[in-house]
């Protein structure tokens, strides 16, 4: 999963690192590796505001344009927006799931927050109570 990051040059140098999918956040970097990082954990932190907050996510938006650059969540937090995303779709309540998992209900939030580091086996038990499975593809990088 990956978005797309505007990178303005800063007048000062580095950049100035907004989202254009997202309504807020901002961030700076002062070298292209810099701002990249940055950029990563503002993305990390829009993404984690909406599923505090239960908001559906925005459709990540075409590149285009030279002062775009896109930033790919890991695969940690990708699955697990990928499991946010199939539980809203899915109707169920936080309840309902935490019984098909036979799991307290507070552990469920924890599947959906990225700072929190839940073993795939976990994720796959959610995923299977929704419906869903889990598949793996790795492929050379770029």
């Amino acid at each position: 999963m990956e978005y797309p990051a505007k990178f303005t040059p800063a007048a000062e140098g580095g950049f100035v690192i907004e989202f254009p999918d997202f309504s807020w956040g901002v961030s700076q970097g002062d070298s292209e590796e810099d701002a990249r990082r940055m950029a990563h954990d503002l993305l990390v932190t829009l993404i984690q505001d909406h599923i505090k907050c239960g908001e559906e996510l925005p459709r990540p938006g075409k590149l285009r344009g030279k002062n775009l650059r896109m930033i790919r969540l890991s695969a940690l937090h990708s699955v697990k927006v990928e499991l946010y995303q199939a539980f809203r779709a899915s109707g169920m309540r936080k309840a309902e799931l935490s019984r098909h998992l036979a799991i307290p209900k507070t552990v469920i939030d924890r599947l959906f927050n990225l700072s929190n580091r839940t073993r795939l086996d976990q994720i796959e038990s959610a995923f299977n109570a929704l419906g869903k499975r889990v598949d793996v593809n790795v492929r050379d990088a770029a």
